[in-house]
Order: structure tokens, then C-alpha cells, then sequence
């Protein structure tokens, strides 16, 4: 994951690893994975969502807890956020 977001800063675009139906809440962990990863994309004028909400507004309610995660530039995941929200309706 770190090489992947390390690429994603560099050169822009997204990193995803959302959920599917075998792991609806996907696979990252928050406090070791999401939320580490997301503080620094945001750091650097990204944005870090689950597709619904920013991550960094998450509160871990168990120690493991898994999330979606799409971070990158923030109009590709703004996006990705609007597709969320289409999908939805």
C-alpha cells in the first residue's frame, strides 16, 4: 500500500481498495493502514474516502476495524465520491 500511494502522489490519480461482497468493509485496516495513509495524502492536497465518508472523520470502534479506501488527487476522488452517490440513488 505504501508504494501504491507513493506512486499516487507522484504522479496523481487514485488508489482504491473499496469493498466488494466478500469483504463489504473492505480489507485496510483503519488505525494501521486507512487512517495513517489518508492523513498523509491529505497533507499533501489529497482527499481519502470510503465513498461515503472522509476517513479521518471515523472513529474506531474495535481495534481492528477494516474500511474501503479510495485516496488520490482530490477531483479524480471527488469523482469516485459522485459515483458513490449516484450509485446510491
Amino acid at each position: 500500500m505504501v508504494g501504491d500511494v507513493h506512486r499516487t502522489l507522484l504522479y496523481g490519480g487514485v488508489f482504491g481498495y473499496p469493498g466488494d461482497s466478500k469483504n463489504p468493509n473492505g480489507k485496510l485496516r483503519l488505525l494501521y493502514e486507512g487512517a495513517p495513509m489518508s492523513f498523509i495524502m491529505e497533507q499533501a492536497g489529497g482527499l481519502s474516502t470510503t465513498g461515503t465518508q472522509r476517513v479521518m472523520e471515523i472513529s474506531p470502534e474495535v481495534v481492528h476495524q477494516r474500511v474501503p479506501i479510495v485516496m488520490g488527487s482530490k477531483n479524480d476522488v471527488e469523482e469516485v465520491i459522485e459515483a458513490y452517490a449516484n450509485w446510491e440513488k
